[in-house]
This record gives structure tokens, sequence and C-alpha cells, in this order.
């Protein structure tokens, strides 16, 4: 039976702008402005990164489920927010706020599976570029229209996208500001599952599961790894391996898979 703690829990942590939650190994965040297809402001931001810290130190999770509340994952900065009178400093504020959270979901010790229900935009889009996976409902739709605005990209996005379909198709995405399905989105390597509208999340929460079933000490390594790789050499890549094979094979994890495969089991990992 699913054990599910809900955002009201033992130190009597409450959210204006997320909801937040853990079962079965997840902690699932769904970003819960609704009434403005999930647009960001600096609450949201805010609130999105103490939820990221909070699943890093939790043992019980293994993977975040980030998710939108509502007909949309994230439509991108609240514009109704975007007042006159601003300071530049406020600005800058805002915006670098966005930033700290792509950092932090790339960076993040656990995995991150963006489940994108409905428009992923702007923000909304890069908040997902900065995940580990991307699954879409079959209506979903993720696009960057910032430069048909007069904005400009963050959260990494001039990086990331051009390593996940390469620079040709990225420029093409970035330029024409084009919103493209599911399945479009798997075919160029932006996604990597497109599910039905129907029962989306619960799809979403098997694929995310199934990755919560690995090592969580080889998962963590190898999301390190392969963040950096690209940047890296071949040699650096080998060292890293090296490294990250011994550390593995010094855990109680790595026992329990050698004797699960003996035994014909599952593994039971407990990040040890």
């Amino acid at each position: 039976m699913a054990t599910v703690q809900r955002n009201k829990e033992s130190n009597d942590m409450t959210y204006e702008t997320i909801l937040y939650e853990v079962r079965d190994g997840l902690a699932e965040i769904r970003l819960n402005r609704p009434h403005r297809l999930n647009a960001v402001v600096q609450t949201l931001y805010d609130e999105l990164n103490a939820a990221l810290d909070r699943a890093a130190a939790d043992r019980a999770v293994r993977v975040v489920l980030l998710t939108g509340e509502g007909r949309a994952f994230c439509v991108g900065a609240d514009l109704k927010e975007h007042k006159a009178g601003r300071t530049a400093f406020e600005r800058r504020q805002y915006l670098r706020g966005e930033q700290v959270v792509c950092k932090r979901i790339l960076q993040h010790d656990k995995p991150v599976v963006a489940a994108v229900n409905g428009y992923a935009l702007g923000a909304g889009a890069e908040l997902a570029i900065a995940s580990d996976f991307i699954v879409m409902a079959e209506s979903a739709r993720i696009g960057l229209p910032e430069i048909g605005i007069g904005s400009f990209l963050g959260g990494g996005v001039t990086l990331l996208l051009p390593r996940l379909v390469g620079l040709a198709k990225a420029r093409e995405l970035i330029f024409t500001g084009e919103r493209i399905d599911g399945a479009e989105a798997v075919r160029i390597g932006l996604a990597n599952r497109v599910f039905s509208d129907a029962g989306f999340l619960d799809e979403a929460r098997t694929f995310a599961q199934r990755i919560a079933s690995g090592a969580p000490l080889s998962m963590q390594l190898a999301k390190e790894q392969l963040n950096v790789a690209a940047e890296g050499t071949l040699d650096a890549a080998l060292t890293a391996e090296l490294e990250g094979m011994m550390f593995c094979s010094t855990s109680k994890d790595w026992q329990e898979g050698v004797d699960a495969f003996a035994e014909k089991r599952a593994p039971l990992f407990k990040g040890e």
C-alpha cells in the first residue's frame, strides 16, 4: 500500500504555490497556480527550490517527479506580475530565481522526472529541459517563445537543448518558438516517453518508479558523470568511471545487487 505524506507533516511545512507529497520513493512536486496555468512568480521559484532541498534530504525519496496541477505544466513567467516600477535589481533577482532552480534540478542528488501534462512554455520548458527525464501527455505542448516576445532564454537551455536535440534543431526550436507535441519531442530526443492523456499521471509515476528501483548511490554518480562528461575528455570520463565503480563496489547496495542476481530476485537497495 502506498505511503503518502502530504503537505502538512511533522515540521508543519506548507506552501502557497506548490503541492508536495512522498509516495513509494517518489517526491511528487506539483506546481499549484492552476488559475494562471502555473505561470511562475518569485514565490514559486523559492518554494520549488525549498521542496527540491527537502527531497534531497529525505532518504525515503529516490526520484523527484515534477508536474503541474490543472491543465498545464507551466506556461512560463506570469506577465501580470511584471509590474512597471520594479527596479533593475528586483528584475534581476526574479530572473535569477529560474537560474537557481534549474541548476538545482540539474545538480540534484536524485533523478528528476518532468511530467509535462499540458503547456510547458518558456520557463516551464526550461524547468523540464533541466530535468533528467521528460515524459509528456499526448495533448501536451512544449516550446520556447522568448525570442518572439523580445525576451531571452534561461535555465541553461542554450547549453542543454543542443545536447539533447543537436545544434540545428535547437536553433530551429529557439528561433521559431514552435510548440511541439509529445510524439515529436520523443522523435527528436527531447522527451523520453509520450503517454495518453487518460491516466497520464499514473503512467508518469510508473515510469518514475522504474527509475527509482535502481541503486541510489549508483544513480547519483551516473547523473553527475553524465552531466559533466560532455565538457571533458575521454581520459577524464574513464577516471571518473573507475572511481565510481570502486566506490560502488564498497557499498552494501553492491553486495545486495550481487546477492539478488544469484538468488534470482529483485534487489532491495537502501542507499548504503
